[in-house]
């Protein structure tokens, strides 16, 4: 920065994804891959359940919002990260550097707390068929997710509140490639123990509480399908649990390693490899792990298909 004491910042430079030119076009050109395919995969899903009335069930009422959030999640980074890259201006705004920030940790929040419901409506559906219609009814479906995106956004709106009120006055240049709390407190300077506390905290409760109830979940569900006579039914529920349970470890792993390690643990290399697993890799997994595997998810679409190419 041009003033070592200015502590108001007007712009921030994302350092991006690489300093050598060849690779940043691999990387832009892999990064729109990626988010055309996260993109279409989740928006042909929220279209097959929507025109699909065998499909207006709990389960699938999650799934739309899952890939609604993972739409818009990768929106908040990949296309920022592509513009800058091949425009080689590598600036963003104060406000559009926070704007990043809140709806990146909101949305990033809401997919926790969606993934532990998703797996509470399969331990209920699974452990507990009989009464599985009264306990998943409409109304408390829609306050479950209703719940979800309100906490998850409130918790965003403190943290990101918390981190822009810091000085950036040891530089305005963040070594990653979108706005992130991690190397944000790297540029301030006062101590940020209370922001890594607050951080520590949400992270503790959300993330780290959320994937420890999945767990448990799926425990619960392990020991049903042990109780199925038919082999081939069992090695097929194992098959999908275990497929849930991979990318479930990888986006959690992913955050948990991001927010949860000391600070003195703090590398810029390692988390631009690590942040890409859960803004970039689980989104474009979801759609194809939680639904185009499902043969009801495959048949909508063939009849939805097919429906189009009569008419």
């Amino acid at each position: 920065m041009e003033n070592s004491t200015q502590t108001f910042v007007k712009k921030f430079f994302l350092l991006g994804l690489s300093s050598v030119p060849a690779l940043q076009v691999f990387l832009s050109l892999l990064f729109f891959l990626m988010y055309l395919f996260t993109f279409s995969g989740n928006f042909i899903l929220i279209l097959v359940v929507q025109f699909n009335t065998r499909l207006q069930t709990p389960m699938y009422f999650f799934l739309t919002n899952l890939a609604l959030i993972d739409i818009c999640f990768s929106t908040t980074v990949v296309p920022k990260i592509l513009l800058n890259t091949l425009s080689g201006d590598k600036s963003i705004s104060f406000f559009g550097c926070a704007a990043q920030l809140y709806f990146h940790l909101a949305l990033g929040g809401s997919e926790c707390l969606l993934l532990t419901i998703m797996a509470y409506d399969r331990y209920t559906a699974i452990c507990k068929p009989l009464q599985y219609n009264n306990i998943m009814g409409k109304k408390f479906c829609f306050y479950l997710v209703g719940g979800c995106w309100i906490v998850s956004f409130v918790n965003s709106l403190f943290l990101t509140l918390l981190t822009f009120q810091l000085p950036f006055c040891k530089s305005n240049h963040i070594s990653h490639f979108f706005c992130e709390m991690p190397p944000l407190f790297h540029l301030s300077c006062i101590d940020t123990w209370f922001n890594e506390l607050a951080k520590y905290i949400s992270v503790g409760l959300i993330v780290l509480g959320s994937f420890l109830l999945i767990l448990m979940s799926y425990l619960c569900i392990t020991l049903t399908i042990l109780k199925i006579r038919s082999t081939k039914e069992r090695q097929k529920a194992f098959s999908t649990c275990a497929s849930h349970l991979t990318v479930v470890s990888l986006y959690y792993g992913a955050i948990m390693f991001m927010h949860l390690r000391p600070r003195y643990a703090y590398s810029p290399e390692q988390d631009r490899v690590v942040t890409i697993l859960y803004t970039v890799v689980t989104p474009m997994l979801n759609p194809i792990i939680y639904s185009i595997r499902n043969k009801d998810v495959k048949k909508a679409i063939k009849r939805t298909m097919s429906s189009k190419v009569y008419h």
